[in-house]
């Protein structure tokens, strides 16, 4: 086995590069990719990654986005990757937290009658329309009702928390009211805390709601999305011979994506143009708590943009 192989071979937030980066292209079929932080910045492309996703699909290779934000559907993410450049990115490669969470409901909790609390934006409505699943035509509420005079539906099936910036103290005392019935599923779309936004402000992420409502009820929500197992089922019921020994996760936040990749058992690379940085991931591998040896990168690189010699040397 050559020095590069090796190195492959030693797991552990290890930096690679050059030929490194070329055996993993070998071994893997399958490449996951997070979405914000790792291929995108807003509405500007991580350079070099069009190119590096489009060498992939043109190789073969299977590649699937996750994402855990559940503001758009499917098919506005589709718009978004031809607007910044990336070509042959289809709508069956795109798994956000919305979606799965929508098939969750459809297919496994198989929400029929009744229908679907949603705290949340109209993102994940949309994905609730298309797989069919019922949820609650609410309209607006009369201006100073409270949860003392306010109408509530019967028979609500399941609570659905995301992201949800028309959030409001009357919607969480709705949500909790319908949780009191211990037959309603309660689920959320993601956990994460925060998003990072410019000038070092940050924007609440769908976890804040998540966690007042677990507060005012006392339970616990089923995550759909990262770093929950679910997304990548979906992933390996969609598309045949997706094995997890093959599959390798992109990411940039250590605690969903990283852990996202050991739950699933698929190994995993930490990209340094988001979130997390290589001083987090090293202080997570000196911990002697094994649940944060999960946040571990197996990889590191800069930037995806760090594949393109190696697809040069191939070709």
């Amino acid at each position: 086995m050559d020095g590069g192989a090796a190195a492959i071979g030693l797991k552990g937030c290890r930096r690679v590069r050059g030929a490194q980066i070329r055996h993993l292209l070998d071994a893997k079929a399958c490449f996951l990719f997070d979405c914000d932080g790792v291929i995108w910045h807003g509405e500007q492309a991580v350079p070099g990654a069009p190119r590096v996703v489009h060498a992939l699909l043109r190789r073969g290779k299977g590649v699937f986005f996750v994402t855990n934000n559940c503001t758009r559907p499917r098919e506005t993410y589709v718009r978004k990757f031809r607007r910044l450049g990336f070509t042959g990115v289809r709508r069956e490669h795109i798994f956000s937290s919305s979606y799965c969470a929508a098939l969750y409901l459809r297919d496994v909790a198989q929400v029929r009658g009744g229908g679907v609390f949603v705290v949340g934006c109209e993102g994940m409505r949309e994905e609730l329309r298309e797989a069919g699943v019922p949820y609650l035509q609410e309209e607006a509420d009369v201006p100073g009702a409270t949860i003392y005079d306010c109408a509530l539906s019967a028979g609500v099936k399941a609570v659905l928390v995301g992201h949800d910036d028309q959030f409001t103290f009357l919607k969480l005392a709705k949500a909790s009211c319908y949780l009191r019935d211990p037959d309603c599923l309660f689920l959320a779309t993601d956990s994460d805390p925060w998003h990072p936004l410019k000038d070092g402000r940050i924007l609440p992420g769908s976890g804040c709601l998540t966690a007042a409502l677990e507060v005012a009820t006392g339970r616990k929500a089923t995550v759909i999305g990262k770093p929950s197992r679910f997304m990548f089922e979906c992933i390996s019921s969609q598309f045949t011979g997706v094995d997890p020994a093959q599959c390798l996760m992109v990411g940039d936040r250590l605690e969903t994506d990283m852990l996202f990749g050991s739950n699933c058992g698929l190994d995993t690379m930490l990209t340094l143009t988001g979130v997390s940085q290589l001083e987090d991931a090293e202080e997570y591998s000196r911990s002697e708590q094994s649940t944060k040896q999960c946040f571990v990168p197996d990889y590191v690189v800069d930037t995806i943009a760090d594949f393109l010699p190696a697809f040069e040397e191939l070709d």
